[in-house]
């Protein structure tokens, strides 16, 4: 019976399935949270030429 548990085990450490999905995970917030800075630049860009050209056009 201890030797079943020891290969059942075994195959579970080497099993890399989870790992691939855990990776793919990551990857994926990581470009989430570029495309949100890359927004929020271009947001606080936006609004400030918008506010300047409601100044021009007073």
């Amino acid at each position: 019976m201890p030797v079943k548990l020891k290969c059942i085990l075994a195959e579970f450490a080497a099993d890399e399935s989870g790992a691939t999905a855990i990776e793919y995970g990551l990857i994926a917030a990581g470009i989430a949270l570029a495309i949100i800075e890359v927004i929020h630049a271009l947001g606080i860009n936006l609004v400030a030429k918008l506010q300047s050209l409601a100044t021009a056009l007073k």
